[in-house]
C-alpha cells in the first residue's frame, strides 16, 4: 500500500511539475496560409486515393460472393479420362 501511495505521489508530482512541450511553443496558432496549388496537389492525391479504393471494394465484394456462393454450391462429380 506504501508503494502505491509513493508511486501515485510521483506521478502527480511530475504531473505538476511538467510545462509544455518545446516543439509546440506558440506554433500551433498560426493561420493556415498555404497557396491554392498546395490545396490542389492535395486535392488530385486524395482523389487518386479514392478512385484507387474503388477497385479494391468491387474485388472485395467478388470474393465475398464467391465465398458464400461456393458454400451454397453442391459438390459435382467430374469424370477423368485416362
Amino acid at each position: 500500500m506504501k508503494t502505491l501511495s509513493t508511486v501515485i505521489s510521483a506521478v502527480a508530482a511530475s504531473l505538476v511539475t511538467s510545462t509544455a512541450a518545446f516543439a509546440s511553443s506558440g506554433a500551433t496558432n498560426k493561420v493556415f496560409v498555404s497557396g491554392p496549388l498546395i490545396l490542389l496537389f492535395l486535392g488530385f492525391c486524395a482523389l487518386v486515393v479514392v478512385i484507387q479504393c474503388i477497385p479494391a471494394i468491387i474485388m472485395l465484394v467478388g470474393m465475398i460472393r464467391g465465398t458464400v456462393s461456393a458454400k451454397n454450391d453442391e459438390l459435382v462429380e467430374v469424370k477423368t479420362s485416362k
